[in-house]
């Protein structure tokens, strides 16, 4: 199995070994990267480009390691238990009718090879990565509740994604294949966008992506609009039919480009570009 990247993933070459290196390995790639770079839509696109179904765990700050195994169900069992005409108590007699499989259960006991996606790790507590060493390691688990092993009948290609909210285990990096998304440069950046919008006039492009980088490398900004966020601004620019010309002030410096919501997304960030464009404007 080699990614080669796909049409609607503008995948560069690093990034594309890495991919493959991981598989190579059979280790999780935990891929960092600012918000907004791709890098839950690479594990989507892995998996179309591989013919493999993809099952999705996205975590949350309440999210239990264990909720990826499975969970027992006690409350439902009990419930049932107290009505004694539901099946005529056979199902309260089976534990594994209460037993809610995670998606990791799912991943390992799938008949073909799946691809794993654990979105946002960093998101959950700090022991999170830890309680699934062991899992991710040997790709095992034991439910006492059926006293079962479950076993991977095959070994997913899982992947782990990041924005660095907080620092991840040692031992935990130590079992995967690590891969930094870089903002992508100009030329890559123009590459996207002739993925999503291949019909763009070239003069609306070429400034929209001018204007875009140089909002982007103002300094101070408390966050800095992302790819998929030109990619909305694009978006928008195009429904409201808006021309090339209404990005830039005449003397060609950077204006307050139209629709900047798409791209500034606080007040803090806002407020500073207008007065950085007020003192552009009086050259001081």
């Amino acid at each position: 199995m080699k990614f080669q990247g796909t049409k609607n993933y503008v995948a560069t070459q690093d990034l594309m070994l890495s991919v493959n290196a991981a598989i190579t390995l059979q280790r999780p790639l935990l891929v960092k990267g600012e918000p907004g770079t791709g890098k839950t839509m690479l594990a989507e696109e892995v998996a179309e480009a591989l013919g493999m179904p993809l099952l999705q765990w996205h975590i949350k700050s309440t999210t239990k390691a264990q909720q990826g195994l499975y969970e027992y169900d006690a409350v439902s069992r009990l419930r049932d238990s107290q009505l004694t005409d539901v099946d005529g108590g056979e199902r309260v007699k089976d534990i594994n009718n209460y037993i809610i499989k995670g998606v990791l259960w799912q991943a390992f006991t799938a008949d073909q090879p799946v691809a794993l996606l654990i979105d946002e790790i960093d998101k959950a507590d700090i022991e999170f990565p830890n309680d699934l060493l062991r899992e991710i390691d040997r790709m095992e688990f034991y439910c006492y509740e059926t006293r079962q092993l479950i076993k991977a009948k095959h070994r997913p290609v899982v992947f782990i994604t990041s924005n660095n909210e907080k620092e991840l285990p040692d031992a935990f990096l130590r079992r995967c294949f690590f891969h930094y998304i870089k903002f992508p440069d100009a030329t890559t950046m123009q590459s996207i966008v002739d993925v999503h919008f291949p019909n763009l006039k070239k003069e609306l492009v070429s400034t929209a992506m001018k204007t875009f980088f140089e909002v982007r490398g103002l300094p101070g900004l408390k966050k800095k609009p992302s790819t998929s966020e030109l990619l909305d601004w694009l978006k928008l620019l195009l429904a409201e039919d808006i021309p090339a010309e209404a990005l830039q002030s005449k003397d060609d410096k950077m204006a307050v480009p139209p629709l900047v919501g798409a791209l500034l997304k606080n007040e803090q960030d806002v407020t500073l570009f207008e007065k950085l464009m007020f003192m552009q404007r009086h050259n001081r």
